[in-house]
């Protein structure tokens, strides 16, 4: 695989940015200094909906919750580098079968108002879900990936039985991470939680509420929190809803410490003006793909499909889709580096497509697809190659990507169109299976019956009611039953195995073909708080609920920081 690198940077450097918050809070009350070894104030964009600022609700099961992270908090955090579940208001799970589930929760945790954090918070979020579906963010009662629950009950304080129709290891994520923890003591009595006006924010989580005026939402440091000493951030100031141009001025200036959003090109924009402040860690998310479907004449024919993946320069696509930043995908689907110790062996050193035209254009002679006398290849009844690739409107880096696929496509004899249009059109085109190929993303997660798995199964072939998964449309009795068995099994030498025989289907048969991987965004400023993650310092962007692990002043001294996080 190739090493991981970054666009060189420009020099010229901004010289009259301000280190604090002078500038950055110009009309507003500056923050109160900052307490030895801690960091005044983080400035990010508000979480709130545009159209609905200035409505105060903290209750992050609504579409209109004036933040959604900071407050409440999940039983676990995956670590997608490692596929590690972190503990968090849980300590640990077991799956004592593939029908039960017992989960062990942190003791000594309160909710910010001094109640205790107990079972009968985790068994209430959970169970209310089964009366108002759509409380139900984990699917825990519905029978998507895994049987339905049963019952959530309390063993005891600190421990919470889930037992389940039958078997539904695949809804560990869900459970872990998915679903935040309400406070029963609040949201109880309300009936429906979805519905809830919550004006307190009474949470578990390393913030609590300080002021909002309509605008600009703060949160101050929750000194009774579970894990404060970790915590060295006093204030969080979230304002403003910003796109890429505005998000690259605000980061330029020091107005925004860290932003989420999509910036195209940030070694341009934000980087190269301030090489010394400005920084970006993009790990990748997911893998993006080129979905073919395979109930198409030609792109059903595996050999096709495999000359196809090597006609493609994903070094190419990379530029002119990330600017180079994203990197070509591993065609195991999995996030390398940081899952390269799941690759299988016999993949090592194989698990990334070369672009190799000559090796396509031998591929596809002997699949028995000729070239023509005017160069472009026919089928076995004459008709000429000839493919749509339905790209999103207005997805500029989707869009890149199918011209250079249509450009390589021709240097091999095949003729593939891009059309654009609209988004919800390309959705109806997925469900009905009226396309020849587009891009899709198949997810880094680590939950991988539900992640890999479901993108070759059967039944999850979208129909005209529902998209789904297996946007190849991609059928194979023998995988249907492995993925059966994957969601059915504790067994982690047998769940190896299958995984093993889902990644041969991934690298022999190309229904889907990796192009490059999907970032997880995180730009930010070091000037102000340094121990982001970074190339040199990974870890992942998830665990920023907690404000990064390492994130400390400048300057200061930290025993358990990893390393230097300036890029």
């Amino acid at each position: 695989m190739r090493t991981r690198t970054r666009a060189a940077v420009s020099a010229a450097a901004v010289t009259a940015l301000l280190a604090t918050s002078a500038c950055a809070n110009v009309g507003l009350v500056p923050p109160p200094p900052a307490e030895e070894g801690m960091i005044a104030e983080i400035r990010m964009p508000s979480e709130a909906g545009g159209s609905v600022q200035g409505l105060l609700n903290y209750n992050w099961l609504s579409p209109n919750a004036t933040v959604q992270s900071w407050l409440f908090e999940p039983l676990m955090i995956r670590d997608r580098f490692t596929c590690e579940a972190v503990p968090w208001l849980a300590t640990g799970y077991e799956w004592e079968q593939p029908d039960r589930l017992v989960m062990t929760l942190r003791e000594g945790v309160e909710w910010s108002d001094g109640e205790p954090f107990t079972a009968d918070d985790v068994v209430y979020t959970f169970m209310v879900g089964k009366e108002y579906p759509a409380a139900d963010k984990a699917g825990l009662w519905g029978d998507f990936f895994g049987a339905p629950a049963e019952s959530v009950t309390a063993q005891d304080d600190h421990t919470v039985v889930f037992d389940f129709a039958g078997a539904a290891v695949p809804k560990t994520d869900a459970i872990l991470q998915t679903t935040k923890i309400l406070p029963e003591h609040i949201y109880a009595p309300h009936g429906d939680p979805t519905l809830f006006v919550d004006e307190q924010g009474i949470a578990t989580g390393p913030f609590t509420p300080e002021s909002y005026n309509g605008r600009r939402l703060v949160l101050e440091r929750n000194e009774n929190y579970w894990n404060a000493d970790e915590i060295k951030v006093q204030r969080l100031s979230l304002e403003g809803q910003y796109d890429a141009n505005s998000g690259a001025l605000k980061l330029r200036s020091g107005a925004l410490d860290l932003y989420r959003g999509d910036i195209p090109n940030p070694n341009r924009s934000v980087v190269a003006p301030d090489p010394e402040n400005a920084h970006f860690f993009y790990p990748p998310d997911a893998t993006t793909v080129l979905a073919l479907n395979t109930e198409r004449p030609v792109l059903n024919d595996r050999n096709f499909r495999e000359a196809f993946a090597y006609a493609l320069d994903r070094d190419a696509l990379s530029q002119r889709a990330s600017f180079g930043i994203m990197e070509p995908a591993s065609q195991t689907m999995l996030l390398l580096p940081f899952q390269e110790q799941d690759i299988p062996e016999k993949w090592r050193g194989r698990e990334f497509i070369p672009y190799d035209p000559d090796r396509a254009n031998e591929l596809l002679d002997a699949a028995g697809y000729p070239r023509g006398d005017d160069g472009w290849r026919v089928d076995e009844s004459g008709q000429p190659l000839s493919f749509v690739f339905s790209v999103q409107a207005g997805w500029m880096d989707v869009i890149a990507m199918a011209d250079v696929v249509a450009r390589n496509a021709a240097d091999v004899g095949v003729q593939v169109r891009m059309v654009t249009t609209d988004p919800n059109a390309i959705e109806g085109m997925q469900k009905a299976g009226d396309f020849d190929m587009t891009v899709d993303f198949v997810s880094g997660g680590c939950q991988r019956a539900r992640d890999l798995g479901a993108k070759l199964q059967s039944s999850q072939i979208s129909s005209e009611q529902e998209l789904l998964l297996n946007r190849a449309r991609y059928v194979d009795p023998e995988i249907d039953a492995l993925v059966e068995e994957w969601t059915n099994t504790t067994d982690d030498s047998r769940t190896a195995e299958i995984e093993g025989r889902i990644m041969d289907v991934f690298m022999t048969e190309f229904p889907y073909i990796a192009l490059q991987y999907a970032p997880s965004r995180l730009i930010y400023r070091t000037n102000n708080a340094v121990g982001w993650p970074s190339d040199e310092n990974p870890y992942p962007v998830d665990q920023l609920i907690r404000i990064a692990p390492e994130l400390r002043p400048p300057g200061a001294t930290d025993a358990g920081a990893a390393g230097d996080a300036e890029d």
